[in-house]
């Protein structure tokens, strides 16, 4: 329990976290603002990311967002000076640096030219470098970006314990939601087909015989999520082969998106973003894998090794090859196709 000293101190605080990009690296924070709001009810927190992201963070008390308009008025280094007299302005009392990039070290040397304490995340270059590269790999697990960001906190003299973090209730359905949804009685299974690169997002033909023998099942309820114009085209048309299956990409709003993502029974994602959407409501989450592994510290929170589906790392055994899945050796451009859609069914049928 806080003392009275303690929760007077708590009151004055006021830490500025920084995390620009990308959606799920944002997504990963959420667990951990949970935890720090349980844990120091009264010291403010304003997250500086994009304003996108803002739905993300709904329902974590004590919490505001500030824009960061890297592409306007806080562009290079006079914008990045700009920004920093503006947060200075907030009553700002210390700064969490989850990003560790360019821009935020620019700011990091605002700050503390103003004397305010700065923590910043410990990314684990070596021992990632150590995980991927060909020759003498060291395969094992490395430590989560949740406890990497945890350890930020520590640093500003505010340790956090995450195995603490308990999950929200589920929000409300919109009536918009409720409109595609028609309150369906059956499962709900959220689908994300989609990721940042080639090399670790599951072939198209393997995803289609998955979401055939869902549909076939006739127990889900299936909704397809995405982004971009060639994403939604491609989700439109499973759409229309599949009487169980419904495209949310380009249909909702982001806010009712994470609302439906909330409320899912079960989502099926590559190692994107929208993993870690759903894992940060407690959503059950079967993730499938190519070149990354979930030994780089990207797993979505809380969830069980179980619930990866990897590809034959017997047979492409320089997996990780890659921490975002930017580099793929020759030979291992099909890797996901190891993955066997009768597994993915499994997996998910278990669920």
């Amino acid at each position: 329990m806080l003392t009275s000293y303690h929760k007077e101190q708590d009151s004055q605080a006021h830490i500025l976290v920084i995390r620009l990009s990308a959606m799920g690296d944002v997504a990963m924070t959420v667990p951990v603002l949970r935890t720090f709001r349980s844990t120091y009810p009264d010291v403010k927190i304003t997250v500086l990311t994009r304003k996108f992201f803002e739905p993300i963070f709904s329902g974590i008390d004590n919490l505001e967002v500030y824009y960061a308009d890297v592409n306007g008025r806080h562009k290079g280094i006079f914008g990045l000076s700009k920004l920093s007299k503006e947060l200075r302005g907030l009553g700002i009392t210390a700064v969490a640096d989850l990003h560790n990039v360019l821009r935020s070290n620019v700011l990091k040397k605002f700050f503390l030219l103003r004397s305010l304490k700065v923590g910043q995340i410990d990314k684990g270059r070596p021992e990632k470098k150590a995980l991927t590269r060909t020759k003498n790999k060291e395969f094992k697990q490395l430590k989560s970006t949740h406890e990497r960001y945890a350890d930020v906190f520590e640093k500003l003299g505010f340790p956090i314990n995450i195995s603490t973090h308990v999950f929200p209730e589920k929000v409300t359905l919109t009536p918009e939601i409720l409109e595609i949804t028609q309150n369906s009685t059956k499962k709900w299974l959220g689908i994300a087909p989609f990721a940042q690169y080639e090399s670790k997002t599951y072939p198209l033909e393997l995803m289609v015989e998955v979401i055939e023998k869902l549909n076939e099942q006739n127990d889900y309820e299936i909704f397809l999520f995405g982004g971009g114009k060639k994403e939604i085209d491609i989700l439109n048309n499973l759409e229309s082969k599949y009487e169980n299956v419904i495209n949310v990409a380009g249909t909702l709003s982001f806010e009712n998106e994470l609302k439906l993502i909330g409320n899912l029974d079960t989502m099926l994602s590559m190692d994107s973003g929208n993993a870690h959407l759903a894992a940060m409501y407690g959503v059950p989450t079967v993730t499938l894998w190519g070149v990354t592994h979930p030994f780089a510290g990207f797993m979505p929170f809380g969830q069980p090794i179980e619930r990866t589906i990897l590809p034959n790392l017997a047979k492409y055994d320089q997996i990780p090859t890659s921490i975002y899945g930017n580099k793929v050796p020759e030979g291992y451009e099909k890797v996901m196709h190891t993955i066997k859609p009768e597994m993915v069914v499994e997996v998910i049928s278990n669920l």
